[in-house]
């Protein structure tokens, strides 16, 4: 299996008890105590991955569960013509990799770096002894796959509306109740994203997204932050969930 040079400096080191409370955010391991947690804390290998660097190839055969400690991931898959695809993105406290920890398989899309992370290899071995060892981590697990199952069956869905305004506001719906924060004037998207980035997951031209994206800002039914987190009016989303 091959992955990203770990050669890259942290402005500042996660100490262990920062690490710790990345992993007790993780549903998949919120029934264990502080001293397990330590305990597999001891048995990971933590890397560090540049911005934009791959973590993960997609033809190879995956021998780990990969937990964010800091930074954020996406998982793409490129086009015969060269178009990426983003299929999904993950931030501090998610995990990947664990499927083809169950059944063997290669992974179906590459995992690269979005921001500078820092990342906690666990084991195939490691993984079944937290399934075998602990019965609320099971019960996590099997509810983790089905909101997975779930999402993926929102991008089809996604994915299948013809007109591309639809398209789009369905993606900022599955965005946000994942991503959003509730805020007086509407809910905040705790992402950054590119007009290329939100073009990759709807499946769209970056052009199209821009245009789309200009005219709710003229509208108001959308701000852009000085942070450059996506503002969305309640109204807004509204008629979203009633598409």
């Amino acid at each position: 299996m091959r992955y990203g040079s770990p050669h890259m400096k942290e402005s500042r080191p996660m100490k262990e008890d920062e690490r710790i409370e990345v992993l007790k955010k993780i549903i998949l391991f919120t029934s264990l105590t502080d001293e397990e947690l330590q305990k597999i804390m001891k048995k990971v290998v933590v890397r560090r991955f540049k911005k934009n660097q791959t973590i993960l190839y997609g033809e190879d055969t995956n021998e780990f569960m990969y937990i964010i400690l800091d930074g954020k991931v996406k998982a793409v898959q490129t086009t015969e013509d060269g178009k990426e695809i983003i299929l999904a993105m993950h931030r501090s406290g998610d995990f990947f990799g664990e499927l083809s920890l169950i059944d063997g398989k290669t992974v179906p899309a590459s995992v690269m770096a979005i921001d500078d992370s820092v990342i906690a290899l666990v084991s195939r071995k490691d993984f079944f002894s937290l399934l075998y060892d602990h019965g609320r981590v099971v019960d996590n697990f099997l509810h983790i796959l089905c909101s997975r199952l779930r999402e993926s069956w929102d991008k089809i869905q996604i994915l299948s509306l013809n007109n591309a305004s639809q398209r789009l506001k369905m993606l900022f719906l599955s965005l946000s109740n994942e991503y959003g924060k509730k805020t007086d004037d509407g809910v905040t998207l705790s992402l950054k994203l590119t007009h290329q980035e939100i073009a990759n997951m709807a499946g769209l031209t970056r052009e199209t997204v821009t245009r789309i994206i200009d005219k709710w800002l003229r509208d108001g039914k959308v701000r852009i932050l000085k942070s450059r987190h996506i503002l969305f009016s309640n109204d807004f989303l509204q008629k979203v969930s009633e598409l």
